[in-house]
């Protein structure tokens, strides 16, 4: 229901390649982490947003969506759903293209607002399973 085939496509092949993910870290063992190299394998620059702010796969850490210092595509939100509504907020003030809540990230009111703002989102998916499966 909140993340039609297009809509998927859409994000990952021409959105843009630039994605904020937020709740990344360096705890490998986490999903964030390793959805996070399934992206970069696929060609996605990954910028971790996590309140430590650490370096993560190379790439320079923010504490929050608002102190990144140049553009993002996509912000894919690791967070519970009851944090989730106020990141995909962030994100369209930050002039994000596209909101990608992961699996078992469901806030209905949030996506309704996002899609009112003109925003492409998915919510309850994951882009490291969608990706993959997407014709070349």
């Amino acid at each position: 229901m909140y993340a039609d085939t297009e809509t998927i496509r859409r994000i990952l092949q021409d959105t843009g390649d630039t994605w904020a993910v937020v709740g990344l870290s360096n705890n490998r063992s986490r999903a964030a982490y390793g959805v996070a190299g399934v992206l970069r394998r696929f060609g996605k620059r990954v910028v971790p947003v996590h309140p430590k702010a650490e370096s993560v796969h190379g790439e320079q850490g923010y504490a929050s969506l608002a102190e990144i210092p140049f553009p993002v595509d996509v912000v894919d939100v690791f967070v519970n759903s009851e944090l989730a509504g106020a990141v995909a907020d962030e994100a369209v003030a930050a002039g994000a293209r596209a909101v990608w809540f992961q699996l078992g990230v469901i806030d209905e009111k949030a996506y309704a607002r996002t899609r009112a703002a003109g925003l492409d989102m998915v919510m309850d998916r994951c882009p490291a399973i969608e990706i993959p499966a997407l014709p070349r």
